[in-house]
């Protein structure tokens, strides 16, 4: 994807630093403290211009939101549809990347990762940047509550399938799989960007609900 040059996004969104957090690392182990409340948090990894993660939080007062992205030209259009949202006190914006969760996140932190849309990667020598890769699925799992959740979106079949082996491997539990989402629309669903596009396209949507296991001591 190009990204468009905004030489005003930096400035920008300096000026909103209670929607996008400045310094996320002082809140590891308590972002309770930043939403002032012990809600569950749930994180969108590539939040791009943020109409699913501000959808979300709109229908889920009782749940915080958080969507990470780490270009300006990218979550200063986040920043955008959360302000024209009006107050969302449960919804913040990390401009970090999302292969560094672990700085600003600690064991229990977070109770469920969506993943939607994702680079797909699609050459193999990439494929250790696919946000599904098991690398990653060790990261999310050592942010994550005991049992916690990534539910997962795409238009790549070549990437769900992936992601299907992946967390299959990895030894999560496949709650949820579905090979045309938008034939069966859960009354729940909240779209993304691009899920309204290549939907509108008649493409099929892919979808998945996977969960870590607990390990337990022989």
């Amino acid at each position: 994807m190009r990204l468009r040059n905004k030489p005003w996004a930096e400035d920008f969104i300096a000026a909103h630093p209670h929607i996008v957090i400045p310094n996320p690392e002082d809140y590891k182990g308590k972002w309770g403290e930043l939403f002032q409340n012990d809600k569950p948090l749930h994180i969108e990894v590539g939040t791009g211009k943020g109409q699913f993660v501000t959808g979300m939080a709109k229908a889920n007062p009782d749940i915080n939101y958080m969507g990470i992205e780490l270009y300006d030209s990218v979550i200063v259009s986040a920043l955008e549809n959360a302000l024209e949202a009006g107050t969302l006190p449960n919804l913040k914006l990390l401009k970090v990347n999302g292969a560094h969760l672990a700085k600003f996140f600690e064991k229990n932190d977070v109770s469920r990762v969506y993943l939607n849309f994702s680079d797909p990667w699609p050459k193999t020598r990439h494929e250790k940047r696919r946000l599904s890769h098991g690398n990653f699925l060790k990261l999310y799992e050592s942010i994550l509550v005991d049992n916690g959740e990534v539910h997962f979106k795409t238009d790549n079949r070549g990437l769900f399938e992936f992601s299907l082996m992946s967390m299959s491997a990895y030894g999560m539990l496949l709650k949820y799989v579905s090979l045309d989402l938008h034939a069966n629309m859960p009354e729940d669903n909240i779209m993304t960007e691009y899920e309204e596009k290549f939907s509108a396209k008649g493409q099929p949507i892919y979808r998945l609900e996977s969960q870590f296991l607990t390990k337990k001591a022989d």
